[in-house]
């Protein structure tokens, strides 16, 4: 077990989005893991999709770096924590090397995140339609920012060997960076996609043998041991981080439960969240909407993430019994908070992509309805419209949406109903209203990580009792 200011990271990001990124992590952390490490995963930005396949890979939860939501302080004590006890860490990043944010800035981009931690960087580079070209791209990503390490490259979709290395060759000789490895053109090698991105891993038909057969082919045609070396020339994280113990509640002290629905139409959460929720004095327990379950009887809060309620709209209206204790929970206005699919179900009713509409929880007013075509993706801030769950009236927090759905009311919503005030990360970005908050009841499309504001899980966790 190697300190966690010293820990050896690697950064692995794309030339571009659809590079086979998530591919290549999972296959090196699994590869690593058969070489007797403890490798801590990462992804960077506000993804819930591709973790799922290094949680599998790593056997330990992924964690995400968002340098958005997060300021940089918050990012590296919570990378620190996360590694106490690995021997290595794996960071996936986000879209291309330099996408971020903005248009103008790094903030949030990988190359920021990298440079942040300090981590070298392995290129990957989609070389299916080029041959020196690729070196093209290297050369460019190289001289677009000299104060990266970027300190290799990974080639994938290769035609052939002798592709892989005249690319390579190409590459040494234009750049200097060397090849550390290369994946043939392998549909057997690549997951599978649909509206949110990748099929998350406990959806795949067989992620285990998936992410194994990525891993053979890295033990076969990467210079693991380079990899390795690589990692360990990041030395010591920059600056003086000082993590925070995980606070152990005393046993026997009443700790109220928040129920968190948890199967594969609600999979989409921050592991710190749970956490921090945990940490603050919560007790959390896990039920299955899917399987008919609904909140324990004991529940004081009930905690619906995002995920696919769309392709579930049968199961979901069947389970009465969910409904009914949400009902409950809401008659006493005990604390629900629900992000993006888990604000779904709690409207009046879902129409999925064939038009049918399935009855829902029925405690905000109006409906959700799926559409072909992208609804709304982005960072975004939010200005709480009036004191809720998680904030006071006035205070800023920020978020992420991605959907393809729209919340669709008969008449406007009362003042008194709207949660938050929301724009995007230009200044010139229009304001919006969105999201439903009465009494305890905070519901929107927002996806918020609790890290940002030490108060947020105190202030939910605080609600239980009241």
């Amino acid at each position: 077990m190697t300190p966690a200011r010293n820990i050896p990271r690697i950064v692995i990001a794309g030339a571009a989005s659809s590079v086979g990124k998530t591919t290549i992590a999972a296959g090196l952390i699994a590869a690593l893991r058969q070489q007797g490490l403890v490798v801590q995963p990462f992804k960077c930005g506000p993804d819930y999709i591709d973790p799922s396949y290094h949680e599998r890979a790593a056997g330990r939860p992924c964690r995400n770096l968002d340098a958005w939501m997060l300021d940089d302080t918050q990012l590296l004590e919570g990378f620190s924590r996360a590694c106490g006890d690995a021997d290595i860490a794996v960071i996936e990043g986000v879209m291309g090397l330099f996408d971020g944010c903005n248009w103008t800035d790094e903030r949030a981009s990988t190359a920021q995140i990298a440079k942040l931690l300090g981590a070298p960087v392995l290129l990957v580079v989609d070389i299916g339609g080029a041959a020196r070209s690729a070196a093209a791209v290297v050369l460019g990503c190289q001289h677009f920012d000299p104060d990266l390490a970027l300190r290799g490259v990974i080639l994938n979709f290769a035609g052939s060997e002798g592709h892989a290395r005249g690319c390579s060759e190409a590459i040494r000789a234009t750049t200097r960076l060397p090849a550390l490895g290369w994946l043939p053109r392998d549909s057997r090698l690549q997951i599978p996609e649909r509206h949110l991105g990748l099929v998350p891993g406990s959806e795949h038909g067989d992620p285990d043998m998936l992410i194994a057969q990525v891993a053979a082919e890295i033990n076969l045609r990467f210079d693991i041991d380079a990899v390795i070396e690589l990692a360990r020339t990041a030395g010591a994280l920059p600056g003086a981080i000082e993590t925070q113990p995980v606070v152990h509640h005393q046993q026997g002290r009443h700790r109220p439960i928040i129920a968190v629905a948890r199967d594969a139409a609600f999979c989409f959460y921050y592991p710190e969240n749970l956490e921090l929720l945990s940490e603050a004095g919560a007790a959390i327990e896990f039920f299955s909407p899917l399987r008919g379950e609904a909140p324990c009887p004991d529940a004081a809060g009930v905690y619906l993430g995002g995920g696919y309620p769309e392709l579930h709209g049968p199961v979901l209206a069947s389970n009465a019994g969910l409904w009914r204790a949400l009902k409950e929970l809401r008659a006493r206005d005990a604390p629900i908070y629900a992000e993006c699919g888990g604000f779904m179900v709690l409207t009046q009713g879902l129409i999925d992509r064939d038009g049918r509409r399935w009855p829902m929880a029925g405690l905000i007013p109006g409906v959700v309805r799926m559409a072909d075509k992208l609804a709304a993706l982005g960072y975004r801030h939010a200005l709480a419209l009036g004191p809720n769950l998680l904030t006071d009236d006035g205070n800023v927090l920020r978020g992420h949406e991605f959907r393809y759905s729209s919340w669709v009311r008969d008449e406007p919503l009362a003042a008194e109903g709207l949660a938050w005030q929301m724009r995007g990360t230009r200044a010139d970005s229009p304001a919006d209203c969105g999201g439903f908050a009465l009494g305890n009841l905070l519901a929107s499309y927002l996806h918020i990580h609790f890290g940002q504001r030490a108060e947020i899980a105190r202030r939910f966790v605080a609600r239980l009792s009241k």
